[in-house]
């Protein structure tokens, strides 16, 4: 074979090798798809709705994205690292711009983590994945610790622009108590303080007994008064509702409206009534 053959054909494999990428690099759709290892690799942060939350940031792969209160954003600091970041895997900046959907790019940033990685920040706030979402679409990670929140497009905790309510429900022999938004039992415990307002569940009690979290809007009531309503500022920084000056709890164990397994537990916890007093059952009262 002479040379000149040589190299026409040497030519004519590459241009093949070329529009074979070209192919691949069309979706079913007829749209572009990234060509190069880079392109693949962006790092993108999309606004995505998910059952309960609303509208929250999602990665490249559609994995839910958090923020952590003991955070800071001015200046954006990450204080999740080692076995925290095990848990809550930060999510890093790529080499090229982040690619953004229904997310203003002007609030994306990145902070530096104590080992030299570039993390993304949102509106100042770290972001993390978390490890036990095994799925796009999952969001396992909302609330726990009472500290992790999916984060919204605006970097605001997700769940903060859902409706905070509390309500005056009758419920079995307790009579009438507080519920929250989906008709769960709410809670006081006697270890508290209401004169001032004093929150002392925390850690493992914490998971037991989640505490009602206030929004950034204006709590809805039916059949208490708004005067009796507050918040109390929790050891991990999260607001609390109070009522009548004795912080708010969900029971874990309660799973659907109308339950009222923690009536009496330890005889430290009592449903609340809508004066901020403790529930007490029809044959307690000797009625």
């Amino acid at each position: 074979m002479n040379r000149t053959r040589a190299t026409v054909l040497a030519a004519s494999a590459v241009f093949s090798v070329m529009a074979l990428t070209a192919c691949v690099a069309q979706s079913t759709d007829g749209s572009a798809l990234p060509t190069t290892e880079t392109e693949v690799a962006q790092v993108r942060l999309a606004a995505a709705e998910i059952d309960g939350l609303g509208t929250v940031v999602t990665d490249q792969d559609g994995r839910t994205l958090y923020r952590f209160d003991k955070d800071k954003a001015k200046p954006p600091t990450s204080t999740c690292v080692a076995e925290c970041a095990t848990a809550w895997p930060p999510a890093l900046a790529g080499d090229t711009e982040v690619a953004v959907r229904g997310v203003d790019d002007s609030l994306i940033g990145t902070v530096e983590r104590a080992d030299g990685a570039r993390q993304l920040t949102l509106d100042g706030w770290p972001l993390y994945r978390f490890a036990k979402d095994q799925a796009a679409g999952q969001a396992k990670g909302q609330g726990v610790g009472g500290t992790w929140f999916a984060a919204t497009p605006e970097g605001k905790k997700a769940g903060d622009q859902a409706a905070v309510r509390l309500s005056a429900k009758e419920v079995g022999s307790l009579g009438t108590i507080v519920t929250d938004a989906k008709g769960y039992t709410l809670y006081r415990f006697d270890k508290d303080r209401a004169k001032p307002s004093k929150s002392t569940c925390d850690g493992d009690c914490a998971k037991a007994w989640p505490p009602a979290l206030a929004g950034t809007g204006q709590v809805s009531l039916t059949g208490i008064d708004r005067t009796l309503v507050g918040t109390v500022t929790r050891a991990d920084g999260a607001q609390q509702l109070t009522l009548n000056g004795w912080p708010l709890y969900r029971f874990a164990k309660d799973k659907a409206p109308g339950d009222a397994k923690g009536q009496g537990v330890g005889g430290t916890w009592f449903a609340a009534t809508p004066e901020g007093k403790k529930a007490v059952a029809a044959a307690e009262s000797g009625y």
